[in-house]
Order: C-alpha cells, then sequence, then structure tokens
C-alpha cells in the first residue's frame, strides 16, 4: 500500500474506533497516561499500529478474537520488532472490563513504575 493511500486508510480508521478502541484512546490521550504521548492509527512501514509511543518505543494494539494466533499479527510484530519497537496486544473485553489492569500493563511494558 502506498503512502499516500496508507495515510489515508490510517484517518477513516481514527474517525470509526470500536468501543474498546475509543476507551483505550480516551485512557491514553493528552498524555494522560504517565505523561506518555501517544498516537493513535499512526503508520508505521507498510502497518498502521492502533496506539504509538515513539518516545517509548511501545505499540499498543487493541485485538478482537479474530486476531488470536494470528500469523499476520506475529508478522506484523516482527516487523515492529525490527524497527526497535515493543508490541503489547491486550484483548478488546480486557479494555472494556478492567481499564485499571491494562493500564497498569501498559506502564509496566513501557518501564515507567
Amino acid at each position: 500500500m502506498g503512502d499516500k493511500r496508507l495515510r489515508t486508510f490510517a484517518k477513516a480508521m481514527r474517525k470509526e474506533p470500536t468501543d474498546a478502541e475509543y476507551a483505550l484512546w480516551q485512557m491514553l490521550r493528552s498524555r494522560k497516561l504517565n505523561g506518555m504521548k501517544f498516537r493513535r492509527q499512526e503508520p508505521l512501514g507498510p502497518y498502521i499500529c492502533d496506539f504509538v509511543c515513539h518516545a517509548r518505543k511501545l505499540i499498543v494494539e487493541a485485538d478482537g478474537s479474530q486476531h488470536e494466533g494470528s500469523k499476520r499479527d506475529a508478522c506484523r510484530d516482527r516487523y515492529f520488532e525490527d524497527q526497535g519497537y515493543r508490541t503489547i496486544r491486550v484483548r478488546n473485553e480486557d479494555i472494556l472490563e478492567d481499564a485499571d489492569a491494562v493500564a497498569l500493563r501498559i506502564i509496566d511494558e513501557a518501564g515507567g513504575r
């Protein structure tokens, strides 16, 4: 996918978040979580990250059940790792049912505690 097409697609995705993506964004936006600056639906190479904190080299992916055991996701994660990023995958149910635990996990992964 070309750079312009990828950016256009990312912009469209920002306009129609899932319930879990919306809830997670409310937690991450405006440096609310431990002062970290996250961007959402951000192109990185040939992929779009759900949420990325460039300063901490941390990517947070909100995943539904269709992502369990996904070879495509494993490939994406390896690409991001090769770029120096860590990826954590959070289940949509966990975001909606236990946001505090999700927030603590993100802080831990970012090395912020």
